[in-house]
């Protein structure tokens, strides 16, 4: 077991734990959230010992062994394989089978088993490292963003090698889908301290929500009493009769810690503006071709149509030619033979990571959003560095200061000030945390136009695809229908090579008989209506009794200020008694509020998470 015990760390200023505690049981998979920023990656460093907290300690087993991927390389070998070798225990260093198993798996072919090390992309440096550390198999496996350098077919079989992992992991990855399949537990990094929850990212959100629901219920019910006991001892500190119950409430306000209102935080919200679009195509590529060398084409005779509703998704490995399409769709490149043709009313919104050399390094996140659109006014562009992340001064930062990440950001916020009937996406969730995530999903699924995007994510795919480009060994061609359904339809060459099944290993991996399918749903939703009614007609009851008491209470102040003011002493005795009743009932039906409240979240998510691996199961069309 590894025990993270009440660390505290900062960096200048800014800090990012305090007193925070978790633990990390054997053969637990575990998947750690928080904001850009959050102390993720610190964590990580923490327990690999490159840092250490400022107060606190991290307990690790003896002869406990860490593997942490780097991103930047260490080779001594002369080829890939050899240099694979290299994280295989000594006793082990023949078993080459093994080494290759995770090179092919992490997109290797056997021509690049030869190469050098130094001759491999960036990219694949890390994944060269990646396979360094599976091969060893250590204790602890510290997995920090591993879907950047990979590609969808790989993303997929490293899920799949990770779930078969025998002992502990931490992963971080903005990922929400891959996490949700490879971890046992999350543990989120909320307010500088650690929350960890069995189960998928789902429960632990709604777990964190409920949580700060009953918080503010406690500290407005709190402050209604402060303020209550306030006004009884500014009325009657002068009388005598009741001196003993003021300094009773002076003592109580002194020792009862007063609940500060939580901050705010800050998530990236946005929507993209459209622009209304008149006629059926927005696009349409005849018989398109596109080749660096002509003896290689990336793809060849490809056709489709973009509607005016499109979700269209570009899928494959890398180094298919999935950008090279879209640059060409976006006309910064033109095929080699066919055409493509758009719509006189089309207007393009294109994002691609590459094009952030494209904002002036001298204007401020603020300029660079005002000078997007010409009809946008300064009170505009503001709203939008603000749904950007980039409030008040934020926004007067100037570009050239700016991380990779909040560049990116600028330059998604340059296409929401747009109005458009057309985006091109190009990987759009790289360098945005899983909450942006989220909020990009739901933007592109409410967004009134076409969308042609490029991703890995499948939970983009899941959540959006409706038609695919899909970029195998073949070269490109069109799929009519889900992700979903081209993976139990067709499914990707890799993983048949592999001898891989092309489904996933849960029964979201097997075709699904639709009428069963329908039956099924039907019942699981019954079946969680009827579950979470019982709780759902308690948490109503238990407001009513409060909002009752509360009432109650209002009225036993009056009474007992008027009782006062005719020196009632046996009054005053009565109502101070139905008044201690009172708050006895509202400080009870809070504390049953916070359990049923949990249990209804708990119950929730798992009915939630059923109901998501049927739709998934049946192909989400049901």
């Amino acid at each position: 077991m590894i025990v993270v015990d009440g660390i505290s760390k900062s960096y200048g200023g800014q800090e990012l734990f305090r007193n925070a505690s978790c633990t990390i049981g054997s053969g637990e998979r575990v998947g750690l959230v928080g904001r850009n920023g959050s102390g993720k990656t610190t964590l990580f460093r923490l327990i690999a010992g490159e840092e250490e907290p400022d107060s606190g300690s991290i307990a690790l087993p003896r002869n406990y062994s860490i593997g942490y991927v780097t991103q930047e390389p260490d080779f001594a070998a002369e080829t890939v394989l050899l240099e694979g070798c290299r994280g295989l225990p000594e006793a082990e260093r023949e078993h080459r089978w093994k080494v290759e198993k995770i090179l092919a798996g992490l997109g290797f072919s056997e021509r690049d088993f030869e190469k050098s090390p130094s001759e491999l992309s960036g990219g694949f440096q890390v994944r060269l490292n990646l396979a360094k550390t599976l091969v060893r198999e250590v204790d602890l496996l510290l997995l920090d963003e591993p879907n950047n350098y990979l590609d969808i077919t790989s993303i997929r079989w490293l899920a799949q090698h990770l779930r078969s992992w025998r002992g502990e992991l931490m992963l971080i990855t903005h990922d929400r889908g891959f996490m949700d399949t490879v971890a046992t537990h999350v543990v989120g990094i909320h307010r500088k301290s650690f929350r960890k929850i069995a189960g998928d990212t789902g429960k632990l959100y709604a777990r964190l929500a409920t949580d700060e629901e009953t918080y503010e219920r406690t500290r407005v019910s709190d402050e209604k009493k402060r303020k209550q006991a306030e006004i009884f001892i500014r009325r009657f500190r002068a009388k005598a009769p009741l001196a003993r119950r003021v300094q009773s409430r002076i003592k109580a306000l002194e020792r009862h810690e007063k609940l500060e209102k939580l901050e705010q935080e800050k998530n990236l919200d946005f929507s993209f503006r459209s622009k209304p679009f008149n006629g059926k195509p927005v696009m349409h590529a005849r018989g398109i071709s596109f080749a660096y060398e002509p003896v290689n084409p990336l793809f060849s005779d490809l056709s489709f149509s973009v509607g005016p509703y499109d979700r269209l998704c570009v899928v494959g490995p890398n180094g298919k030619g999935k950008t090279t399409l879209l640059r060409a769709l976006a006309g910064e490149l033109a095929p080699l033979s066919g055409e493509i043709a758009r719509n006189a009313t089309a207007a393009v919104g294109y994002y691609a990571q590459a094009n952030v050399g494209t904002l002036d390094e001298e204007r401020t996140v603020l300029d660079e959003i005002y000078h997007a659109d010409p009809a946008i006014d300064q009170q505009q562009a503001r709203n939008i560095c603000g749904m950007m992340m980039f409030e008040g001064d934020a926004a007067l930062k100037k570009i050239k200061v700016l991380s990779g990440g909040e560049k990116n950001r600028v330059l998604l916020g340059t296409i929401i000030a747009t109005p458009v009937n057309l985006l091109l996406l190009d990987e759009p969730t790289n360098h945005l945390d899983m909450e942006s995530c989220d909020a990009l999903l739901e933007a592109i699924d409410a967004f009134e136009g076409a969308v042609v995007m490029v991703t890995h994510s499948e939970m983009l795919l899941h959540g959006l695809a409706e038609r695919l480009v899909v970029f195998q060994s073949g070269g490109a061609s069109v799929f009519e229908g889900s992700y979903q359904r081209f993976l139990e339809d067709r499914g990707w060459d890799e993983e048949r090579d592999r001898g891989e099944s092309a489904g996933e290993e849960t029964p979201a991996r097997r075709r699904a008989d639709r009428k069963e399918a329908r039956r099924l749903r039907a019942g699981l939703v019954r079946e969680r209506a009827e579950a979470l009614r019982p709780l759902e007609k308690r948490i109503a009851g238990l407001e009513g009794r409060i909002a009752a008491a509360e009432a109650s209470l209002e009225r036993l102040y009056a009474g007992l200020e008027a009782a006062s003011l005719a020196c009632d002493s046996a009054a005053i005795a009565e109502i101070s008694i139905e008044i201690h009743r009172a708050q006895g009932e509202i400080e009870t039906c809070f504390a049953e509020l916070e359990t049923a409240s949990g249990e209804h979240a708990e119950m929730k998510a798992v009915l939630d998470r059923r109901l998501k691996d049927l739709d998934a199961e049946a192909g989400a069309e049901d």
